[in-house]
């Protein structure tokens, strides 16, 4: 039997996101279980100010410890956009849109990170963050979800969605939940 503390629920619709945060936290010994609840995301300027409020609400509804994730891409020759918007921007325009607007800009330097908020009955809401810098690459690549097939990590030649499962070796989500699962099991 799983220790309880050793055990939390990640709550996500997106089943991709579920499978690779449960792969890399088994790998340290925590188990993640899946809680597919529709909570509200609030809008908002800060990913950080956003996966709080997304977690605080996980736990109102679960009152267990639990995790939620959000991440951002942001692209500096669009001042930072689609920033917290990203979840939204891809549900409208896509990584399509998101190349089109591109279009016919040289600079192309990019970040995504990812913020991993933790809350349970003893622990107030705490944060980590993961960051990767890269590119945006100049058509779709490889076979992915999200911004995967866009995004071109520092160090790499590959998008995300090329790199497959080398992806969460190196992905900003890998060094947020490294960041937690180090907290998590001190």
């Amino acid at each position: 039997m799983i220790e309880y503390a050793r055990r939390v629920s990640f709550v996500t619709s997106n089943e991709h996101k579920f499978r690779e945060v449960k792969a890399i936290l088994e790998g340290y010994g925590i188990y993640v279980d899946h809680s597919p609840l529709d909570i509200v995301e609030i809008q908002a300027s800060s990913i950080e100010e956003i996966a709080v409020a997304k977690v605080r609400s996980a736990y109102e509804r679960l009152r267990r410890g639990v995790i939620v994730e959000d991440d951002a891409l942001s692209i500096h020759a669009l001042k930072g956009f689609p920033g917290p918007y990203s979840s939204y921007v891809f549900r409208t325009i896509g990584n399509e849109g998101i190349l089109r607007l591109m279009y016919g800009i040289e600079e192309r330097s990019a970040y995504f990170i990812s913020v991993v908020a933790y809350c349970s009955d003893i622990v107030e809401p705490v944060t980590f963050t993961g960051r990767v810098d890269g590119t945006i690459a100049y058509t779709m690549r490889g076979d992915g979800w999200g911004y995967d097939p866009i995004f071109i990590p520092k160090g790499s030649s590959r998008t995300y969605a090329e790199m497959r499962d080398d992806k969460s070796r190196v992905s900003h989500r890998r060094l947020a939940l490294d960041g937690f699962a180090k907290w998590f099991n001190p």
